[in-house]
């Protein structure tokens, strides 16, 4: 899909409204993750060298159309100026009299933040109504919050029907990496998948059989596929009712010719606690009632020489309970692997996004992901309407 570059737009003395994703964890009033707000610095240095007034929304957390103060974007601001090394402007509104002076009050190459969309019920809502209201303040869209254009929202799709609009840098890379991927990737293409619940990745694992080489499978999803072969997983977790799909998945994944690699020992524990009692085990041979928390020894070594003998890689999903020290060690190796690998390596947002970060592997991959749902949304296959819109901006402004 085709989507408006952002070095296309004209930005001189406009006035640019800039969706960006600041949805970052905040604990007594300071930002304790910024990296959300990282990602969206090319953009915006971007559109202050070509001397747009810029002019930013975002959300954050989920206020449910009410102004609550712990989700008040005021940090933000005073991170994102330490960040930019500019004085950046904060409205207490994103709408009405505030904000309308607010912009007013912009010169070229100057920032402003705007309080939370989502104080407004209108922007879930998409209502036109608060469309309008917003679009007062800009001159031009640029949308550069990909972690959320799989939401039909006022900020992410309804702007880019009512200004000329752009995909900025982030939105741009993503849709590169990720496109690049699943349309022509060097071979051989591993897909290494992990997290909790099979049906979480159901739509992801439908669509990446028969476009992957090999794909492994971890975390406590492996478990349903490893019940479905007939193996005795303890009391791992799996999802009964998931079972004879995922051995319908496995069957599909034999008929592409698709190498799927699945645990064959794990981190055992006797309880699902970050101090419980743990030991290496085979599968088929945990102690009774005790249960896989992590992969073992030999599967990293599996995992890992999988990806490292790739040119591509797309890991989405743990390994184990990586935020527990005793069961981290499969997703660290997952993740070090990813960082040897001397082919494109993609990771997938979220979780994922979060290991490689813990792990000091972020800047040693090709592409991490700021997307959650968005992500996932994508590999399947599905049209984010963010990007959609966007898209559609496009088609119009040249018919």
């Amino acid at each position: 899909m085709e989507v408006p570059r952002l070095h296309q737009g004209d930005y001189q003395g406009k006035r640019v409204l800039v969706r960006v994703d600041f949805n970052v964890p905040v604990e007594d009033g300071d930002v304790t993750d910024d990296q959300r707000i990282r990602a969206a610095l090319p953009t915006l240095h971007y559109l202050l060298e070509e001397g747009g007034r810029v002019v930013l929304l975002s959300h954050l957390g989920r206020p449910k159309g009410q102004a609550r103060d712990e989700f008040s974007l005021r940090p933000v601001a005073e991170r994102l100026r330490r960040l930019l090394g500019r004085p950046v402007a904060f409205a207490a509104d994103c709408i009405g009299s505030v904000a309308e002076n607010a912009v007013a009050g912009l010169r070229d190459g100057e920032v402003l933040l705007l309080e939370n969309v989502r104080f407004h019920p209108g922007e879930t809502d998409n209502d036109p109504g608060f469309v309008d209201s917003l679009a007062k303040l800009g001159d031009v869209y640029v949308n550069d919050a990909f972690g959320t254009a799989h939401r039909a929202h006022a900020s992410t799709t309804g702007l880019a029907d009512r200004l000329p609009a752009y995909a900025g840098l982030l939105i741009e890379r993503e849709l590169d990496a990720l496109g690049t991927a699943l349309k022509d990737p060097d071979r051989p293409f591993t897909a290494v998948l992990g997290g909790a619940k099979v049906s979480d990745k159901i739509p992801v694992l439908q669509a990446l059989i028969g476009k992957v080489d090999r794909l492994c499978i971890g975390g406590a999803m492996a478990f349903t596929f490893l019940k479905a072969q007939g193996k005795e997983v303890g009391a791992s977790r799996v999802e009964d009712e998931r079972v004879a799909l995922a051995a319908d998945l496995l069957r599909m994944a034999e008929d592409a010719g698709v190498e799927v690699h699945l645990p064959v020992d794990v981190e055992a524990a006797d309880t699902f606690d970050a101090k419980a009692r743990h030991e290496a085990a085979k599968i088929g041979a945990m102690r009774e009632g005790w249960m896989g928390l992590d992969i073992g020894p030999l599967t990293m070594r599996d995992f890992s020489e999988a990806v490292a003998s790739s040119r591509t890689v797309l890991w989405n999903g743990p390994m184990g309970v990586f935020e527990w020290p005793a069961f981290s060690f499969g997703t660290k190796a997952v993740a070090e692997a990813m960082a040897r690998c001397p082919g494109t390596t993609i990771v997938g947002g979220g979780d994922s996004a979060a290991a490689a970060r813990k792990f000091g592997v972020d800047g040693k991959v090709t592409h991490v992901s700021t997307g959650g749902g968005a992500t996932l949304e994508f590999l399947e296959g599905k049209d984010l309407p963010g990007i959609a819109a966007l898209a559609a901006s496009a088609r119009s402004a040249t018919a």
